[in-house]
């Protein structure tokens, strides 16, 4: 009898769970089955389950590998308009599994709330973001002046608007429901919102703080998932059942190793080192600068313990290719979890994945769940040991200053360079 109960239940479902599935409703709030394409079942109709999805998940990762090529491509303003689009499409499928669990407590406004309160954040996070970008543009168009003058003022007035009907909202059913609600929609505007917020900031500081990130999340998922599907035989973590430490520790190696690859060749481009910025003349956004010496090759003495194994006594590498193998460990140790916490929300609510959207892989947050926390790490990483102060951005503030507040900036400036000798050097030369 126990044995028969185990196996009717998903592996670490507990009493508690079975409990949580009856206050659900006993069922699914998404579906767990996948569209796979009718083109793809006939023709795969003869593998077992297993490879079947072996190879619609190798059919759809192609797919999406080259949809990423194409969207590089065509440039940084098309990939903020597809980390928008991402954006969006993980927040319904959240709320949709919100909604569908909750509605046994007949909320009121729950997905109305939940769209307001995403457009408040995006209005607040993005309005900081052209401000500081698009300085020149706000400045000139008057609209956008007193928008930006009052940005900050405006986005607590909206999220003010959206708290007044959260508690009528409260008043019109129990107290535990909207409570619910509320944690629910702000839980996953921090998980969704904040993270895609942080990666457009990546972004505009070199495509190659997007690119190299992601597809190295993207490449430890596809290298774990071939070395667990041939090799692996270890249970890793009881949220995923389907994980294993040889896929783990296979992924971790191949990834440094990718990250080190694609690092050296990109580093070699300015499209991609390069900040992205505007360009107030053509409106439209440029990638053209003198490298830094993050992207210029350098020198590096081998230690002395590998100079047998090599051969070799130093080795020419761009200094990128250092920060890579921070990025790539970090996207192979502890990028996973994020995968893992997205597989215990799952386990929690009794569903497979997020949403049916990519056969073979689930919904778009099912793609995105380790992301999100990569977006974080590299702009923490990059706001630690890359960026310093921004020279532009000082002088977008002082162009806005009184004129007697520029004058008194400059002659304090001034005599600060005199004091340091500077300002007397360059009067001489």
């Amino acid at each position: 009898l126990q044995e028969s109960e185990s196996e009717n239940r998903l592996d670490g479902e507990t009493a508690s769970d079975s409990e949580s599935k009856s206050e659900f409703g006993g069922s699914s709030p998404v579906p767990t089955s996948d569209d796979t394409p009718e083109v793809l079942n006939r023709a795969l109709s003869n593998l077992s389950s297993r490879w079947k999805n072996w190879w619609v998940r190798g059919i759809l990762t192609l797919a999406m590998i080259t949809f990423f090529f194409i969207i590089i491509y065509l440039g940084p303003m098309v990939l903020m308009t597809i980390v928008m689009c991402v954006q969006i499409k993980c927040f319904h499928e959240i709320i949709t599994i919100g909604y569908n669990v909750y509605h046994s407590y007949d909320l009121p406004w729950f997905r109305t709330l939940s769209w307001y309160f995403l457009l408040c954040v995006n209005y607040f996070f993005y309005g900081e973001t052209v401000t500081d970008y698009f300085f020149t543009l706000v400045q000139r168009e008057e609209p956008l002046r007193i928008l930006s003058k009052y940005h900050r003022f405006i986005s607590f007035a909206l999220y003010l608007t959206g708290g007044h009907s959260w508690i009528i909202n409260k008043l019109m059913s129990s107290v535990r429901g909207p409570l619910l609600q509320f944690g629910w929609t702000h839980v996953t505007l921090l998980i969704v919102v904040t993270q895609s917020h942080l990666i457009i900031h990546n972004l505009f500081e070199g495509m190659i703080w997007f690119i190299v990130p992601i597809s190295c999340v993207i490449c430890n998922d596809i290298m774990a998932y071939m070395f667990g599907f041939f090799f692996g035989r270890t249970p890793l973590i009881k949220l995923s059942p389907k994980k294993t430490w040889e896929g783990f520790i296979g992924g971790f190696f191949s990834t440094v190793l990718f990250g080190l690859l694609l690092s050296y060749v990109m580093s070699g481009y300015r499209c991609f080192t390069c900040p992205v910025e505007f360009n107030n003349d053509t409106n439209s956004f440029t990638v053209d600068c003198e490298p830094s010496e993050l992207f210029q090759l350098q020198e590096y003495n081998i230690p002395v313990l590998l100079h047998s194994v090599l051969g070799w006594r130093t080795v020419r590498m761009y200094p990128f290719q250092i920060h890579s193998i921070a990025l790539s460990t970090f996207a192979s140790l502890i990028g996973p979890f994020g995968g893992f916490f997205a597989s215990g929300f799952k386990r929690a609510f009794k569903i497979k994945d997020f949403a049916n959207t990519i056969p073979g892989h689930g919904g778009i947050m099912d793609r995105f769940d380790c992301q999100y926390l990569m977006a974080t790490f590299v702009n923490v990483y990059i706001a630690s040991f890359i960026r310093g102060p921004n020279p532009s951005k000082l002088i977008q503030q002082f162009l806005t200053l009184r004129p007697e507040q520029q004058l008194h900036i400059f002659n304090t400036l001034k005599a600060h360079l005199v004091d340091r000798g500077v300002l007397a050097s360059l009067e001489d030369a």
